[in-house]
């Protein structure tokens, strides 16, 4: 990690985001944290940039603000189920502009910025999901096109030093699983048994922004628990 790096830390305020957030401070990292809702961290390095992410000016205009950043984790989300036949397009829209069209503008800002410094680390927080599962159509579509983003970056800016993964954990203890749009369709457990922990996406992302990482870019790496073991 570059002496007095920044990191932006998008939907820093709850989840997984969070413990990246905490993670990342704990790690000796100045951290910008892009949220709609007021920030839960009070740390000398910790900015709360307040901003809804599905505004794409507001959004970009924040980029803008934290072009310095050696270090881009973008984790807000949301969750909307729905089989095919009540797909919602208001779903679509929501799911569509905070995970993929907020991480577009800000890395439109951001990584060619990295990318003239030499050095700079994006993750993207994925889902297992990715690969499809009934219910989940949106939604896995979404952040399957964060894989397809992540790839097609990396193989721009690898040469510049900067490199882009994807972090998809299985079912994750946080509170969207208390999120009443979705209590029709419980998570299921890994063979693991139980719940990944954000703490433990967080340890994943946190080495991923670290310089022992710098040869690994463009990958989907799964967090889990041995679901993905029967093939």
């Amino acid at each position: 990690m570059p002496s007095e790096a920044t990191a932006v830390v998008t939907g820093s305020s709850s989840g997984i985001g969070l413990a990246i957030a905490e993670r990342l401070l704990a790690d000796g990292w100045h951290v910008k944290g892009f949220d709609v809702s007021p920030a839960r961290i009070a740390h000398a390095c910790f900015e709360a940039v307040q901003v809804d992410l599905t505004d794409g000016a507001a959004t970009e205009a924040a980029a803008q603000a934290a072009a310095e950043a050696s270090a881009l984790v973008h984790a807000a989300g949301v969750l909307r189920v729905g089989p095919l036949g009540a797909l919602q397009p208001a779903d679509a829209e929501l799911m569509w502009r905070l995970h993929v069209d907020a991480v577009t503008r800000i890395a439109n800002v951001l990584l060619p910025a990295m990318a003239a410094r030499g050095e700079g680390r994006v993750v993207l927080l994925g889902s297992r999901v990715a690969q499809g599962k009934a219910g989940r159509s949106l939604y896995a579509g979404t952040k399957a096109a964060l894989i397809a983003l992540a790839r097609s970056w990396a193989a721009e800016v690898v040469a510049s030093g900067v490199t882009v993964n994807v972090v998809s954990p299985a079912a994750t203890q946080t509170a969207m699983l208390d999120d009443p749009a979705r209590q029709a369709a419980a998570p299921q457990l890994p063979p693991l048994g139980r719940l990944i922990r954000p703490d433990e996406v967080a340890a994943l992302a946190s080495f991923l922004l670290s310089p022992p990482a710098a040869a690994i870019t463009g990958q989907d790496i799964q967090i889990c628990g041995g679901a993905s073991l029967a093939r």
